[in-house]
């Protein structure tokens, strides 16, 4: 029998795992305030509510894949939320990248009226959404995470249960150190094979297998060679992120000197109109007369 699976938000991210649901036979409604968005999952197969009390109400597991923390609480418990809708007993997989501390209150008031709660924030993106290879790392009772499988198992190829709620926000913010700084670094690096005038394409496979290959490393730096800055992700979430992880990092006392150059870089580009715009267009802050390196 198809899961019956409700999904709050269809952005980029929430409507590439729309797709992939409906696309291996889940029984999905969609709820968005874009009703575009919406739209193009209806064409896919799923159905439509007008709220997310109607999506919540007809259905055993709810997706969240939001942009806050405010934004998740509302979507959930304001007029018009899942907890109007949803029966008892109901799993809410929160798959919004968010402060773990919000995540613990929220999962509470969850249970308070009867709600089951995951956080299962990812890593992969839309393009591996599309293809159920997504990495998961999710927070919860052992039981509710088993149980949020049977629906996680068509969009993820990793998933491990990091413990508590919580657990997998945590995860994810350490997730994002990684990647911000590596993303960063491999900008920088292909600028400095530009500006010595090597074959920067070629770098991915002469590096391939060693100790500085990465997935970022195969996949952006022909990206930013190329200037290719079609949008898979967004500077401005990467600094939300990174601002998470280094609010995490005051509670804990870490010392973090390099995510918050990182950080400080990513917001430059925010504050210069870049917020909107993939990875790839760190780029842009390399951009300027170049040195002329015989000289």
């Amino acid at each position: 029998m198809a899961n019956k699976v409700a999904l709050i938000g269809a952005g980029a991210m929430g409507g590439a795992i729309g797709a992939r649901l409906a696309e291996t036979g889940n029984d999905l409604v969609v709820f968005d305030l874009d009703k575009d968005k919406v739209r193009d999952l209806v064409d896919r197969g799923a159905r439509s509510a007008s709220s997310a009390a109607e999506a919540a109400a007809i259905s055993d597991y709810v997706i969240l894949s939001l942009n806050s923390a405010k934004i998740v609480r509302r979507a959930v418990f304001a007029a018009g939320g899942v907890a109007e809708g949803a029966k008892p007993g109901t799993l809410i997989i929160d798959m919004s990248s968010i402060d773990p501390e919000a995540t613990e209150a929220l999962a509470s008031d969850a249970a308070q009226k009867g709600l089951r709660w995951v956080d299962s924030p990812l890593s992969g993106g839309a393009p591996k959404a599309l293809i159920g290879q997504l990495t998961l790392m999710a927070g919860g009772k052992e039981q509710d995470v088993a149980d949020a499988y049977q629906v996680l198992r068509h969009v993820a190829s990793n998933y491990t249960h990091m413990g508590p709620s919580g657990a997998g926000q945590t995860t994810k913010l350490i997730n994002q150190v990684l990647c911000g700084l590596n993303f960063l670094a491999v900008a920088e690096a292909t600028q400095l094979a530009l500006d010595a005038g090597v074959d920067a394409a070629k770098i991915p496979q002469a590096l391939r297998g060693g100790r500085a290959d990465s997935a970022i490393l195969q996949e952006y730096m022909p990206r930013f060679v190329a200037k290719d800055y079609r949008r898979t992700g967004r500077i401005d979430n990467m600094v939300k992120d990174l601002n998470g992880a280094q609010d995490l990092a005051r509670r804990t006392n870490t010392a973090m000197p390099l995510t918050a150059i990182c950080a400080e870089v990513h917001r430059m580009l925010t504050a210069a109109g870049l917020g909107g715009e993939d990875q790839a267009a760190l780029m842009e802050f390399f951009k300027g007369p170049q040195k002329d390196i015989a000289q």
